[in-house]
């Protein structure tokens, strides 16, 4: 199937953001996808801060979303928001970085006054770098995402539901996007 690059844009260790993204990853996993993970709080802060595009760690970024057919974005909205985190990383990567992928935004979030950030702070720049098709996003309330004490995650009925529908329109359209192989013996 395709490849899909998951990025959780939150700068905790512990954060509803990276653990919900890591849960939907196994959903995508489940349906035949290559699922690569990437937490942008491990890319050290000077290369990020510092705009070392030569930087290894920036390299190897830019290189995950180059060989991606597929971006799930995921981030905390902070002050109306995404993280300022994430902006480090999407102002590093090339200014087309996301030409030719379909892209899934997902946000967390303390109140509903916050539901439009995906719309209105992230979507424009996923939009500005080229990304072919931008899915419907989702945003789920903190309070919809337990993490229990030995870590395993538990998700609201109806935010749980909500967010099973937009990964399966994400997957149906990486799916009707990605090329079929060549049959031996019949052209490309």
């Amino acid at each position: 199937m395709a490849t899909v690059l998951s990025v959780s844009g939150s700068p905790s260790a512990t954060s509803r953001t990276a653990r919900l993204l890591r849960h939907l990853d196994r959903r995508l996993t489940a349906q035949g996808h290559e699922v690569v993970p990437l937490d942008v709080r491990t890319i050290p802060a000077e290369a990020l801060l510092g705009a070392d595009f030569r930087h290894p760690a920036i390299v190897r970024a830019s290189e995950l979303f180059a060989r991606a057919d597929g971006v799930v974005i995921g981030t905390p909205v902070y002050k109306a928001a995404y993280s300022g985190l994430l902006k480090s990383l999407l102002d590093l990567l090339p200014q087309y970085g996301l030409v030719g992928k379909t892209v899934l935004p997902l946000a967390t979030g303390g109140t509903t006054a916050h539901i439009l950030a995906i719309d209105y702070a992230l979507r424009p720049v996923l939009s500005s770098m080229g990304a072919a098709h931008i899915v419907q996003g989702w945003f789920t309330l903190d309070k919809d995402i337990e993490v229990g004490d030995d870590g395993t995650l538990t998700v609201a009925p109806g935010a749980a539901e909500a967010l099973a529908q937009v990964v399966d329109q994400f997957s149906d359209a990486l799916v009707s996007r990605t090329p079929l192989p060549a049959v031996a013996g019949q052209a490309a």
